[in-house]
């Protein structure tokens, strides 16, 4: 079972707390009626589908009900680092010295 970390309430738990909520750090364009129908359907549904390291949110449903992201690994399915939604994206040479 995965255990994940509430980066809220400062507790790591079973995986079953929590909800993947998708890719993290997706912005959403500032005038969404001047895309073309195409750039409209990669916002909505074109992730990266990354090996390795990869940016996602998570929400933790059974307790403090905030959303907040995690640095996971999908090759081992290790959660390398967790921290509050809004705080910015750390850079992957931080979350690999384990900063």
């Amino acid at each position: 079972m995965l255990m994940i970390h509430c980066p809220y309430c400062d507790e790591t738990l079973p995986e079953l707390e929590f909800a993947y909520a998708g890719e993290a750090h997706i912005v959403r364009p500032a005038d969404p009626s001047t895309l073309t129908d195409e750039e409209w359907r990669d916002f909505l549904f074109i992730r990266t589908n990354a090996r390795g390291t990869h940016y996602e949110r998570w929400r933790h449903i059974h307790g403090c009900a905030r959303f907040f992201n995690a640095v996971r690994d999908t090759v081992s399915d290790k959660f390398l680092m967790t921290y509050k939604a809004g705080e910015p994206r750390p850079d992957l040479s931080d979350v690999e010295a384990g900063t």
